[in-house]
């Protein structure tokens, strides 16, 4: 059986701001999360993200961000300022390439490899927000 968006839960709490370069994978995480009931907010970049976060913080509920990205400064170090200016949004964290310790994250973060598959997504942003209700999907 499929829920239509009429029947899915909506998930309170803020949006999440997705924080990946590729187009296509922040487009599909956008897509994943908002057919789960989640509201996202994509950003292009780390730089993007901070400007928001510092004009809008109290909006968002959880700050998902890749590792590797151009910009002055990656998701890594995004994460870190994050972390130190806004400690109530927990992140999650992505990477195929690093893990948040390799990558210099000081903050506690949930996190998932990429590629991950949409079961591994979902529960990443679930365990992120506090909301991990056993599910069949495995990290």
């Amino acid at each position: 059986m499929t829920l239509t968006s009429m029947e899915r839960p909506q998930h309170t709490g803020g949006l999440i701001l997705v924080v990946e370069d590729e187009p296509i994978i922040r487009d599909f995480v956008c897509e994943i999360l908002q057919g789960e009931g989640f509201t996202t907010h994509p950003m292009e970049n780390a730089d993007q993200a901070m400007a928001f976060l510092e004009a809008q913080a109290d909006q968002v509920g959880l700050l998902l961000t890749d590792i590797r990205m151009p910009g002055s400064i990656d998701g890594a170090e995004l994460s870190n300022r994050s972390g130190d200016q806004w400690p109530q949004i927990p992140i999650l964290v992505m990477s195929g390439h690093e893990t948040p310790e390799s990558s210099g994250v000081k903050h506690v973060v949930t996190f998932i490899r990429k590629p991950w598959t949409i079961g591994q997504m979902i529960d990443g942003v679930e365990k992120a927000l506090g909301l991990d209700a056993p599910t069949l999907h495995n990290l």
